[in-house]
């Protein structure tokens, strides 16, 4: 392995959040469905993945309701479609785990940075500076 950044999407939602914790959690089913798309192409290409693959969330409150199917009041609004990212949780498909901010390299894509951040970021996807 090598480290790569391989797929990086932004979509406009199709529903309106009511909270972070909904707005991230829809964006973690749409990376589920991103994540078994990529699985089956590397299956079909010869190259089997044993393991879950890990998603990266940096709200712990998208991550316990991923994780918890007993419906949270606050939750009973979402679309049922938005739950699938449970269902691969449960098949072990996906696993979503937390990653602090500070250290979530997707942010170099959808926020303006601080100049340490950003720095560090740009080595970390190997893009440097000419």
């Amino acid at each position: 392995m090598t480290g790569g950044c391989i797929s990086w999407s932004s979509k406009k939602q199709p529903t309106v959040a009511l909270s972070t914790v909904e707005a991230e959690y829809m964006a973690s089913a749409n990376a589920a469905k991103e994540a078994i798309w990529l699985h089956t192409l590397l299956a079909d290409l010869g190259h089997s993945q044993g393991t879950a693959t890990l998603i990266h969330a940096d709200n712990q409150g998208c991550i316990a309701l991923s994780r918890n199917p007993i419906a949270h009041s606050r939750a009973k609004h979402i679309n049922i479609w938005h739950h699938f990212v449970r269902e691969q949780i449960v098949s072990l498909e996906i696993d979503l785990q937390y990653c602090p901010t500070a250290e979530m390299l997707a942010d170099i894509f959808t926020k303006q940075l601080p100049r340490e951040s950003f720095e560090k970021f740009r080595a970390e996807l190997g893009v440097v500076e000419k």
